[in-house]
């Protein structure tokens, strides 16, 4: 049979949400991860090379160091929105911590990389002053890890993630874990 002729795909499993919610002093930490085969150095350069982040977040420009600020085009969301990213860690290849304050809030992150077993573990940690929109922002989370994961499979063309599979679906998780 050939595609066309009735044929038919096999129904995609709806992806499983991965985070947790720790308390911190500050408020909440949302933690999702996600476990690589390849070493960090290789997860971080699609973490922080422009080529290659634009392939699964957006693309960004600007001078990339401690301190500084680059500007980030969100190009999975509504409009494709530029917003200003302060670096404010850049420890490769294990750690980055970005912060970012737009419309939908303010936005402090950190992705933490960690070798075992041959692999490496993406930890994509969100730090939340408040629980409050964890049932909309954890979905994203997951879909944009997802995509990165389509995309260093070099799948993102043919096998991307749609983000209908995450949300709403994923509301009521990540609600739950407050």
């Amino acid at each position: 049979m050939t595609v066309g002729d009735n044929a038919t795909e096999a129904p995609r499993e709806a992806p499983r949400p991965t985070g947790v919610l720790r308390r911190t002093a500050e408020g909440h930490d949302l933690v999702l991860s996600r476990t690589f085969r390849a070493p960090a150095a290789d997860v971080w350069s699609w973490l922080t090379e422009p080529e290659r982040t634009v392939r699964w977040f957006g693309q960004w420009e600007g001078d990339a160091a401690p301190g500084r600020t680059v500007r980030v085009r969100m190009a999975y969301e509504d409009g494709a929105p530029w917003s200003d990213l302060r670096i404010d860690a850049c420890e490769a290849p294990h750690r980055l911590a970005v912060s970012m304050v737009d419309e939908a809030g303010d936005w402090r992150m950190e992705a933490l990389l960690a070798e075992a077993g041959g692999g490496t573990r993406l930890e994509l940690i969100h730090h939340l002053a408040s629980v409050e929109g964890v049932g909309e922002v954890g979905p994203g989370w997951e879909y944009y890890l997802d995509l990165l994961v389509a995309a260093r499979d070099g799948a993102a063309d043919t096998a991307a993630p749609s983000f209908d599979d995450y949300y709403p679906a994923q509301r009521d998780y990540f609600t739950s874990l407050t």
